[in-house]
């Protein structure tokens, strides 16, 4: 008997890592043994960038310096500023994104002797440079600024964005979400960046498969696709009836359930209440109402549970981030990760190469031309 097909190598093990891991239970998630829970509360982005980076949580003079590195990496260079002013105006911003960190392949090569580590730190430092660089040019036409003086990328992020220095509030809700979307050990984007590291490949190449991975609705683009059904309710109760008639018309829900999560996504609760205290201060109760009415609805109907992205998406959208940059700013975060992944690919690696079930016809000859049936 032959081996079993798994699709999308549900439950297959193809590897082994040291970066992160889900709890056997499905409650719990792990970024080298630290409860990503106790992360988002205790920690930055900047340590938990450098914990999956370099291993460890770096001590204060080595975050002080870490911070130093990324701050000062905030420029781009003219070339990378050309070609992000000749991408069309309604080009979606993931597309942008891919496209700008593979020309920083060219323009940046990674060479013998220059370390995964300082291209990670140069890269985690701009993308939100490139990005709204972009973001501004066509949308206003503005050449922005991007060396700004926010201490921090959550800070740097909305800065670039809005032309000031964030609310408190807004600038820890984003903090907080770039830890919980940092890592979530072989995930389809991180998968993919090993499989192209697997080959030999340079690290840009890596990362440039990753973006292309998360801009789909059924990974990275969630978040996008729930802000978008938000958007059509103006009441709780317009909401579970639009959802009742949703479902009963099999309707995929996004933001809900998990491949790997079973019971509850832990991120989940983490981010529901910056969405809730977002709300509050905005006087935008009308709007996580909404939310919860969708979750129970679901939990009651399906019995899903929200993932990460339900609660991100009207978190982001009370920070003033538009919808289309939601999954952008994942790529900020997941880029320490993919970093993490990349650099354990190439410690212990062996070409990626699975097996395929064919389905097709049996072996035939070719016939002459002369013969084939019309």
């Amino acid at each position: 008997m032959g081996m079993l097909a798994a699709p999308g190598l549900a439950g297959v093990i193809v590897g082994h890592t040291a970066v992160s891991t889900v709890e056997e239970s499905g409650d719990g998630l792990f970024y080298r043994g630290y409860d990503v829970a106790e992360l988002a509360r205790e920690t930055s982005f900047e340590e938990v960038a450098h914990l999956l980076i370099y291993h460890e949580l770096p001590r204060a003079e080595r975050l002080a310096q870490y911070h130093m590195q990324l701050t000062g990496q905030r420029g781009l260079p003219d070339p990378l500023k050309s070609i992000l002013e000749q991408l069309p105006r309604d080009a979606h911003p993931m597309d942008v994104v891919r496209t700008a960190v593979s020309a920083l392949g060219c323009i940046e090569p990674e060479t013998s002797g220059r370390e995964v580590q300082s291209i990670a730190a140069r890269l985690l430092a701009i993308l939100p440079s490139m990005l709204l660089y972009w973001h501004h040019f066509h949308g206003r036409g503005v050449r922005i600024q991007t060396d700004t003086e926010a201490p921090d990328i959550a800070s740097h992020f909305l800065c670039l964005l809005h032309g000031r220095l964030p609310q408190e509030l807004s600038r820890k809700t984003v903090d907080a979400s770039l830890i919980l979307y940092a890592e979530h050990e072989f995930n389809a984007s991180t998968f993919n960046a090993r499989v192209t590291t697997s080959t030999l490949s340079d690290v840009y190449s890596a990362l440039t498969s990753a973006i292309g991975t998360l801009r789909g609705p059924l990974h990275g683009g969630a978040n996008e696709a729930a802000m978008e059904l938000l958007a059509e309710f103006s009441s709780p109760d317009e909401a579970e009836r639009e959802i009742m008639r949703c479902l009963r018309g099999k309707r995929l829900i996004m933001g809900f359930g998990h491949r790997v999560y079973k019971r509850r996504d832990p991120r989940s609760d983490i981010i529901k209440d910056y969405a809730r205290r977002l709300a509050e201060a905005n006087g935008r109760q009308d709007l996580f109402a909404i939310s919860e009415r969708i979750e129970h609805v679901m939990r009651r109907e399906k019995g899903l549970f929200p993932n990460l992205d339900f609660y991100s998406a009207s978190a982001y959208h009370l920070c003033g981030i538009p919808t289309s940059l939601f999954t952008p700013l994942f790529v900020v975060s997941r880029m320490s990760g993919w970093i993490a992944h990349i650099m354990e690919q190439r410690r212990d690696n062996k070409l990626i190469r699975p097996l395929a079930e064919y389905r097709g016809p049996p072996p035939r000859p070719v016939m002459p031309l002369r013969e084939r049936s019309p």
